[in-house]
């Protein structure tokens, strides 16, 4: 996780408010492109459940793109209902064909819209060279757009594909299409490697890169997702929006997952907290990395305080030396007398108002009394 630039405070208050904006799709023109990046450590379906939950509340139809998904995530639209979500199967279409029935399908909405692709890569090995056209000609003044890329699956190209060797990778073309760019990551493993790097040790890897104990290297055999993949009580989010004016955010959150009461567990274990501020059954529940139980205790390790104390950024300063005072030391600085409590003394506070004194250097100055004699 790189060091923030700007105040907890202020992180706290405008980048929990941007995701609370991306996530309850109040303006489609926020991020009209959401690209979400996974791996076998951490699935993005808990995240793309929140997004159609939150999609409900904000009365918004789903469509939903299914690659790889045999049924929809949601109950489809039925008669009588007020949002009526709907289920396109896009294995064995054409592109041309897909792109059709999507349109007729937003077309036919009244309002919001919200458009999943559960997977991006038979488009990316299929259709390389039809990508970016495609994922644009998805997005509308009323629609919002979100995918998922695999990183654990390789891109293969086809036979048949027109896509040069020289044009990027379309891992590198999806980034730079989209406005919001979400990598989720496993809550156990991120703590595990902030534990190591406190203690200036080399962070673990899992599955297909996790190691030997022994030191061999290539990996373990028949391992293939790790202890601790999929954790189900919680997400860590690595965000990053791109602005309008060009400026971009950055920053790690933890999205909790069960939530009972405005209490959220942490871990499997009985650790739980309540979010200061906000009422029981809010729609927000999102937090900061570092605002993390967890999170928060190992830094309170790292810099020796007890569990109870609380650490604010904003008054430590981050110096090589000390720049407090020891008691004999602030003595020391109290008994100093300075030069204006000695004028006081001779005039009298009530006998003139204090008076300053001067001793003129002989080589230095150009002394003249007449005119500096008062």
């Amino acid at each position: 996780m790189p060091p923030q630039k700007q105040p907890l405070s202020h992180r706290r208050t405008h980048h929990l408010l941007l995701l609370s904006r991306l996530l309850n799709l109040r303006d489609a023109s926020a991020s009209p492109f959401t690209l979400l990046l996974d791996s076998m450590s951490q699935s993005s379906k808990p995240l793309v459940g929140e997004f159609i939950r939150r999609a409900n509340l904000a009365k918004c139809t789903v469509v939903f793109v299914g690659f790889e998904s045999l049924r929809a995530p949601f109950s489809v639209g039925r008669e009588g209902q007020t949002l009526k979500h709907v289920f396109i199967k896009a294995r064995g279409k054409a592109i041309a064909e897909l792109q059709r029935e999507i349109h007729t399908t937003v077309r036919g909405i009244v309002g919001k819209s919200l458009i999943i692709i559960d997977s991006l890569h038979t488009l990316c090995s299929l259709h390389s060279s039809h990508v970016s056209s495609f994922l644009s000609s998805l997005i509308t003044p009323n629609s919002t757009l979100l995918a998922t890329y695999h990183l654990d699956i390789p891109v293969t190209a086809h036979s048949q594909s027109q896509y040069p060797d020289t044009a990027p990778h379309p891992l590198t073309l999806l980034r730079y299409l989209c406005t919001t760019l979400i990598t989720v990551h496993s809550i156990a493993y991120t703590l595990l490697q902030k534990r190591h790097r406190d203690k200036s040790l080399l962070p673990p890897r899992w599955g297909l890169l996790e190691e030997h104990p022994g030191g061999r290297g290539g990996g373990i055999e028949g391992v293939v997702v790790g202890i601790g993949s999929n954790a189900r009580n919680g997400i860590v989010l690595e965000f990053e929006h791109r602005r309008k004016s060009g400026r971009g955010v950055q920053e790690w959150f933890y999205l909790p997952l069960g939530v009972d009461k405005g209490k959220v567990t942490v871990k499997p274990g009985q650790a739980s907290y309540e979010k200061v501020g906000v009422p029981s059954g809010a729609l927000e529940k999102s937090i900061l990395l570092e605002d993390h139980p967890e999170w928060r205790l190992s830094e309170q390790v790292e810099y020796g305080r007890g569990i109870g104390a609380e650490r604010e950024e904003e008054e430590i300063p981050q110096t090589t030396f000390n720049l407090g005072l020891t008691e004999k030391q602030r003595k020391a600085r109290d008994e100093v007398v300075l030069p204006y409590f000695d004028a006081q003394d001779e005039m009298g506070v009530s006998g003139g108002g204090g008076r300053i004194l001067y001793m003129p250097e002989r080589e230095a100055d150009d002394w003249d009394e007449e005119e500096d004699e008062l």
